[in-house]
Order: structure tokens, then sequence, then C-alpha cells
């Protein structure tokens, strides 16, 4: 059984990857993650997370979250699931001792507390806000030391 965090992640992943305009739309991509659970417990879920309704740009009714400027969909959505997996990494970007990563909105704050979690010699701490963190390298540190070292967590950072 999958917890419930993992489940408002990938309704929040799912509204924002895709035009959801029913409940049982919704209850049908959460099925093909895995989640089972009823129409009432999505609509608390829905509640709980401040999920509105909105006209999209072919005037249907989609679900949308709260403040959706920062929620972007993608033009080649992908599962729910895959999304998790990658902890949100969007990229990653250096300059001097300092390397900023860019994540999906809302994945900042977890993952740089996974990178401070892990004690990584190369990087002194990181700084999050909703879908950038701030990393200071160690001075002298290659960047390809660093990027190894962040593999361990987030798997496809060496794609970029």
């Amino acid at each position: 059984m999958k917890n419930k965090n993992s489940r408002l992640d990938s309704i929040k992943m799912i509204i924002s990857s895709k035009e959801v305009g029913s409940q049982e739309e919704l209850l049908s991509e959460l099925a093909k993650e895995g989640f089972r659970l009823t129409q009432a417990t999505l609509s608390r879920d829905l509640k709980q997370l401040k999920v509105a309704k909105a006209a999209s740009m072919n005037g249907n009714y989609v679900y949308v979250l709260p403040n959706n400027t920062m929620y972007k969909r993608m033009t080649e959505p992908q599962s729910a699931s895959e999304m998790l997996r990658h902890n949100g990494f969007v990229s990653i970007e250096f300059s001097a001792n300092i390397a900023v990563i860019k994540t999906r909105p809302g994945y900042a704050s977890s993952l740089a507390y996974d990178i401070d979690m892990h004690n990584f010699h190369e990087i002194i701490g990181t700084i999050a806000g909703d879908d950038t963190i701030m990393l200071v390298v160690r001075e002298n540190t290659l960047r390809t030391a660093v990027l190894e070292a962040l593999s361990t967590i987030i798997p496809n950072i060496n794609h970029i």
C-alpha cells in the first residue's frame, strides 16, 4: 500500500502534467500509478491540496493546483511515478563554487534535504526554494566530483 504523501505527490504530478477534468479521470490515472482509493478519499485529497477547476486553452474545465503559474504543463508528459523516481530534478548549472539545481515545482526542499542528509564531502550546504536549490561547493572541488556524488540520489543527473 502506497502512503498518503506519495499519493498526494502523484496527484500533483498528474494534474500538472495532464489535462484532467473529472475525479473519475483522476482516479483512473492514479490507478495506473498503483493507487487504489475511493472517490471520497480523492475528494478529501483534492481539498487538502487546494485543487480548483479552471478553463484550459481549449475551453474545457480541468483541475489546477494553487498558484498555477508555477505549474507549467509539460508537452511530453511522463507518468507520475517516473517523475517522482527522479526527485523532480530538471537541471544543474555551475558558477565558481556554487551550483544551482532546478527542479519541478515543489521538489527543491525535499531534494535539498536528501543532499544535506548524505553529507557529501564535496558540498558544504544547500539553500532551497520551491523549484531551485543553491549548493555551496567546497573550494577546489571538481564539477565532475559533485555530479558523481549527486548521482547517488539523482540517477538522471548524468543525462544533462
